[in-house]
């Protein structure tokens, strides 16, 4: 079943990690979905090792209601995103309307600031396994964890796992 119509953000910021970008960008994009690359600003940002992606859209530019879905990926980008008010208002607004919300690796640190993870089951790179259990999240070790519209996993070895459960979200 195609993806065609749906429209997905994925955050980015300086130095997120390649992989859990451009992984589940372009698979949306093979199954049909618009995958709308979004940052603190409408401009281009270095990934951990240098590689770039541009920003299609800044935060001021974003409202819940535009799209279907949202990526989070890892690296240290979640540590910029977090930053930006609109971005985290933009991710509380999807999670509370039941939109899928998929976060890899450091990307929970933005569910932390949306403050969506108290009572959920979530999981993430081990770095911030105290940061989401004293925002009230209940932390797991598994590969991926979808507790309702909260899709989480843990590392770049998990993406095949973490897009499976995206798509099935979308569809």
């Amino acid at each position: 079943m195609s993806l065609k119509g749906k429209r997905v953000a994925v955050l980015v910021a300086d130095l997120y990690q390649e992989l859990e970008f451009w992984y589940p960008y372009l698979r949306l994009q093979e199954e049909g979905a618009e995958a709308v690359a979004v940052g603190p600003e409408a401009k281009e940002y270095k990934s951990k090792l240098g590689y770039p992606a541009r920003a299609e859209l800044g935060a001021k530019d974003v409202r819940a209601q535009d799209f279907q879905a949202v990526v989070i990926p890892g690296g240290y980008a979640p540590d910029y995103l977090r930053r930006s008010p609109e971005l985290v208002r933009f991710v509380r607004e999807m999670a509370e309307a039941g939109k899928p919300v998929a976060a890899i690796c450091h990307g929970p640190w933005m569910l932390c600031s949306a403050r969506v993870v108290r009572g959920r089951r979530v999981t993430s790179v081990p770095a911030i396994r105290d940061d989401l259990e004293n925002a009230g999240a209940i932390w797991v070790d598994e590969p991926v964890v979808v507790d309702g519209n909260l899709i989480t996993s843990r590392v770049p070895a998990d993406l095949p796992l973490f897009v499976r459960a995206l798509l099935q979200a979308l569809r």
